[in-house]
């Protein structure tokens, strides 16, 4: 029989079986009192993970609440980057998540080594990287950002200041566009956003000319061109509630709609289509997939898998996630 860190090596996860009548959802919130637990979940994870949650955001809102959470462990239904980020700002904590094995495509995009060979060859540049980066990223970085504070991060900057971005190359354009500042950008992508067919874009826009095409600026940059309105999560979600119109195709991680369909039930959201290579008719993180309810159990029940960040990685991280939060205060 193996034993639980056996498991999570080898699986990613505890794969201990769950008794087929347990009430997961009452056993978790009693877990999460009992340990003094707060769980926090991505918009792009499942639904039944997002109602049962304390707190539920994109990647600012949940770097805020984990520097501000008074619970003794943190449970982060997310990806990996975004317990580490936790852990970066919350030493003291135990952080786990479900799943060690969600990743990020966005985050894989950009090794540490190559990306420090990357800014050596920029020595007058600041390194403004996007919270969807590893550990090691952002301890190589200046300043950190997320889509909802990228434009005024850079617009904190000196005009003259000159600037890499990393690592997603979409987000980074946008940002240039719309600050008018010349920045290098580090050539990553995440594969959601990047993977929304342009075709069959075309064909539902086509079919449903009265709807509205809000987009996340990861996108492609000929997606955000023809998009009605461009923003973070957070940003879209707020735009279908305060705009006028009742029809939206929305091109970005399809688990937002189930927060979207709660705030507007009266409203008509239709998911932008991802490629024939797509598990569904919409564009799906299978990482953020991995996060399931059984896991969120077994997480709180055997504190495992913990998240750890060298302390000598963690210190320099966390200057550039602070510095972050700091500029970000009022968003």
């Amino acid at each position: 029989m193996t034993t639980i860190e056996e498991q999570v090596a080898r699986y990613g996860y505890v794969t201990e079986t769950i008794a087929e009548d347990i009430d997961l959802i009452a056993e978790i919130n009693r877990l999460k009192k009992e340990k003094n637990a707060v769980i926090l979940a991505h918009y792009y994870v499942d639904a039944e993970i997002q109602d049962l949650a304390d707190y539920i955001g994109d990647s600012l809102g949940l770097s805020q609440q984990a520097a501000a959470t008074e619970a003794d462990m943190i449970i982060f239904c997310g990806v990996h980057f975004m317990g580490e980020t936790a852990k970066i700002l919350s030493p003291n904590k135990k952080v786990v998540i479900p799943d060690l094995n969600a990743g990020c495509s966005l985050a894989d995009s950009a090794p540490a080594d190559k990306f420090a060979a990357f800014k050596a060859q920029y020595p007058d540049h600041i390194v403004i990287s996007y919270i969807n980066c590893s550990a090691e990223i952002k301890a190589l970085t200046d300043i950190v950002c997320t889509s909802s504070n990228a434009l005024q991060i850079v617009n904190s900057l000196p005009k003259d200041q000159k600037i890499i971005f990393a690592p997603d190359a979409n987000l980074g354009r946008y940002v240039s566009q719309k600050t008018g500042r010349d920045m290098v950008l580090w050539d990553g992508a995440c594969i959601v956003h990047i993977d929304i067919s342009r075709e069959k874009l075309a064909e539902l826009r086509k079919d449903n000319p009265d709807a509205l095409l809000i987009a996340h600026p990861e996108c492609k940059e000929d997606i955000l061109l023809q998009s009605d309105f461009v923003s973070s999560t957070t940003g879209l979600l707020k735009f279908v509630q305060e705009s006028d119109h009742d029809k939206f195709i929305v091109a970005t991680e399809a688990g937002i709609l189930h927060k979207m369909k709660q705030a507007v039930p009266h409203k008509k959201l239709i998911p932008a289509p991802g490629s024939d290579n797509n598990t569904c008719a919409c564009s799906e993180c299978p990482y953020m997939k991995m996060n399931t309810l059984e896991k969120v159990y077994n997480a709180l029940y055997y504190e495992q898998p913990e998240i750890f960040v060298p302390e000598d990685i963690r210190l320099k991280a966390y200057e550039s996630v602070a510095r972050m939060l700091e500029l970000s205060k009022g968003i």
